[in-house]
């Protein structure tokens, strides 16, 4: 709790075994989380069996792997059927430094950002904690492209450490976004496209072997989706376009 301020982290899960345990230990290390809700994407290794028994964890199950964006609507649903009012993803894969969450909290506790990154890139952290060169070049022409056709200034919009106010995650119409790996670049098109700030924070991250990744056909498919979503926001500010993703008139914070 901060500031009377429910505090939920949630992790959409997929075969995250391995990591999972130590995760969650570093996650409850943290001041002020309150809860943990798990969200399993239909793994093949033990993953629900690890979640189920960890204390006071909140465990969902898709029947069958619905997809990353699919997982991460769900676990939104949850945090707020469960009363949450801050609520931060941690992916389970140990790759993200839980270490952060009381930075994040701070900030939308107290009102000053709605949304919070763990930006890989804000002090030369992705490439000293393991990220593939190739992976490293295409986030930064990607993150180029997209601050100049979304009018942003954002590091990265590629990190999988979020943080947002209730407030904000009632006010999206996720269940238009993509099921897919490109859902998390549409949430922050459509975050900007509402008029809000986003903020970042500079994030130590680690890649092992046991870290999730995408490999290079679903890297291409979803940086041609993380285009594709900048251009359609772009038109649609000049009034060419319409959509459920970025509806005119734009909508007021």
């Amino acid at each position: 709790m901060f500031k009377g301020k429910r505090v939920i982290v949630v992790m959409p899960a997929y075969n995250a075994a391995r990591t999972l345990g130590r995760t969650y230990k570093e996650v409850m290390e943290q001041d002020f989380v309150d809860r943990v809700i798990v969200v399993d994407d239909g793994s093949n290794d033990e993953t629900v069996a690890i979640a189920r028994s960890l204390a006071g964890v909140i465990v969902h199950e898709h029947p069958r792997n619905m997809g990353y964006g699919a997982n991460q609507k769900t676990c939104y649903r949850i945090a707020l059927e469960k009363g949450g009012d801050i609520v931060i993803m941690v992916h389970p894969d140990y790759q993200y430094t839980p270490k952060l969450i009381p930075a994040m909290v701070a900030l939308i506790g107290n009102e000053l950002y709605a949304c919070v990154l763990g930006s890989r890139v804000l002090g030369g952290h992705a490439i000293k904690g393991g990220m593939p060169i190739w992976k490293y070049i295409a986030n930064r022409l990607l993150t180029l492209v997209e601050n100049v056709l979304l009018g942003a200034k954002l590091s990265e919009y590629h990190t999988g450490f979020r943080a947002f106010s209730r407030e904000l995650l009632e006010t999206l119409n996720l269940e238009v976004l993509s099921d897919d790996f490109v859902f998390d670049n549409q949430m922050l098109a459509a975050i900007l496209w509402r008029g809000y700030g986003i903020a970042e924070i500079s994030c130590p991250t680690k890649y092992f072997p046991e870290a999730s990744s995408i490999d290079l056909p679903r890297s291409i498919q979803y940086g041609i989706g993380c285009l594709e979503t900048a251009v359609r926001f772009r038109l649609a500010k000049m009034q060419r376009l319409s959509s459920d993703l970025f509806p005119n008139p734009k909508p007021k914070p």
